[in-house]
């Protein structure tokens, strides 16, 4: 008991440290970017993903004190594995699924993409092939103001097949929002929900969802990750799904939205979707997680999901 409170403590303290540093905007958004980061950083055989641009929206602070701080960092993200082991694998094998899993949606003919709370997602500007695709980058104005800035400087000016689309998701109509910004309804239009889905309320998850079955083509797909309601209740019988919850309530950005274990087929399924699949922890270990990365652990309770509309 003392050394899980001792272990609750300096997570606390590493969660003020982390939010003094990494500047406005989502620090939850932030947090996956320097995963994504630091696993760029390894050689071509060993990384489980790459992002060529997530280097560029690390804050200045940050990589101020991490220069001068690298064995406090170190101890931070030792801290932070203890505390919640395998998640940052986790956010690694998650950025390398929906990689891998645009790649294959533009080899088979999708049109159109949607991205859901963009955070720092750079997939439209480093996917080949993304650049045929007319993209709608959903987000807070804060937070898109802060990407549309990072990338002008990175590209030297916005992507054309880009469309940013300001909005707060849970206050303002996606429908309306997209339509007006030239959303095609007739084109197959791939929705992804990366990182995003459990910070809605349930009623602006089910919006979400029925505007995309009313307004996609067939074959049009969504793809998204989430936990399981007990994670988000905050009584989860593993105790890293408690320390999780309780981690973003102290950031300020709980967990709203669940899905019971083993119901995700049945809730896309009574909401209008097909050819559902889950895809659990052990699921993206054997897939990315082999030779030299092998031993490495995954946070058993981040599942991906997809389906389509037929």
């Amino acid at each position: 008991m003392v050394e899980s409170e001792n272990t609750e403590k300096d997570m606390a303290d590493i969660t003020r440290w982390f939010v003094g540093l990494v500047g406005p905007g989502s620090k939850t958004a932030m947090g996956v970017l320097l995963a994504r980061f630091a696993e760029s950083r390894k050689p071509e055989g060993e990384r489980i993903c790459y992002d060529p641009y997530a280097m560029y929206f690390v804050s200045e602070d940050f990589w101020k004190y991490a220069i001068k701080n690298p064995e406090k960092v170190k101890e931070a993200a030792e801290q932070r594995e203890r505390f919640l082991p395998g998640m940052d694998n986790s956010i690694r094998a998650r950025a390398r699924y929906f990689d891998d899993f645009l790649r294959k949606s533009i080899e088979e003919g999708l049109e159109q993409l949607v991205i859901l709370g963009a955070g720092y997602d750079t997939r439209d500007c480093r996917i080949e092939g993304a650049s045929r695709l007319r993209t709608f980058e959903v987000d807070h104005p804060v937070i898109q103001s802060i990407k549309k800035e990072k990338i002008e400087k990175i590209l030297g000016s916005l992507p054309d097949h880009v469309v940013y689309v300001p909005m707060d998701l849970v206050n303002d109509d996606l429908g309306q929002k997209l339509l007006e910004m030239g959303y095609n309804p007739s084109k197959r239009a791939l929705f992804f929900m990366e990182g995003i889905i459990y910070y809605l309320p349930p009623k602006t998850v089910d919006e979400i969802l029925s505007f995309i079955v009313r307004n996609s083509a067939k074959g049009s797909r969504i793809l998204f990750d989430y936990y399981p309601q007990s994670v988000v209740d905050g009584d989860c019988e593993l105790e890293a799904g408690r320390n999780l919850s309780g981690h973003l309530a102290q950031l300020g950005e709980p967990l709203l939205f669940g899905i019971e274990d083993g119901a995700v087929e049945a809730f896309l399924e009574e909401r209008g979707f097909a050819k559902v699949k889950n895809v659990t922890g052990d699921d993206y270990k054997k897939a990315y997680f082999k030779g030299i990365n092998e031993g490495r652990a995954v946070f058993s309770l981040l599942y991906f999901a997809h389906a389509e509309i037929e």
